[in-house]
């Protein structure tokens, strides 16, 4: 994995332009999405985008419509052909085996890299897609990103991309909406011994994600 990973930091080429400026308009048409606060994503610098995850579209719609280029993780079946791999590199994709701790820990290291050049990296706390719409409690991944690199962290809440998930308020399925946040505040947590900042930091975002989502919190595991 570790030779995945590597493969998976380089920048994206000019199939993330090209799929962009395609992809634009016929998300657009498609699912008329609601964008809000993109002013919050500095225009230079890292920027962690940290997202909750309700689908496999919610990782178009983010790199689609936020305000500079995005490189994210995606599950490693995705590169399992010539053509794929290409392709999802091509977008900015890093891949990542979930069932193993070693291969997730090289890809948050390609991260790391990512952010260390001053480029974007979108990750979804939550580890995997929520199935219920509830927010998952959040891995320490995320926190990892932040407090090793410095990066701007920028909450992302994304609504209806699981069209699947219906309002049981009006019985639809919600507009699709990509809300970024305000940056979360992570610097005085620098003093802290790292397990707690970590714990702290991913606490944070958590709660900044769910502010902008106002999706119901799923318990941890052995928390009920």
């Amino acid at each position: 994995m570790s030779s995945s990973a590597s493969a998976g930091s380089a920048r994206p080429g000019p199939v993330f332009f090209i799929g962009r400026a395609l992809l634009r308009p016929i998300l657009a048409l498609r699912f008329r999405p609601r964008i809000s606060g993109r002013e919050h994503v500095p225009a230079s610098g890292p920027v962690l985008l940290a997202a909750n995850h309700l689908s496999a579209l919610d990782t178009i719609l983010i790199p689609s419509f936020a305000p500079r280029m995005v490189q994210f993780l995606a599950k490693d079946s995705l590169f399992a052909s010539r053509l794929g791999g290409w392709f999802f590199r091509q977008i900015g994709a890093v891949p990542v085996q979930r069932e193993a701790s070693a291969s997730a820990q090289a890809a948050l290291e390609t991260g790391r890299r990512v952010l260390a050049a001053g480029s974007v990296f979108a990750v979804f706390p939550e580890g995997t897609r929520s199935r219920d719409g509830r927010l998952q409690p959040g891995r320490g991944g995320a926190a990892w990103l932040a407090l090793e690199t410095g990066a701007t962290v920028v909450p992302v809440g994304l609504i209806g991309s699981n069209r699947r998930l219906v309002d049981p308020r009006t019985g639809r399925v919600p507009r699709v909406e990509i809300r970024f946040g305000a940056p979360v505040e992570l610097s005085d947590l620098a003093a802290l011994p790292r397990g707690r900042a970590r714990r702290e930091a991913t606490a944070r975002i958590m709660a900044a994600i769910q502010a902008l989502t106002g999706q119901e919190l799923a318990e941890a595991a052995g928390g009920q």
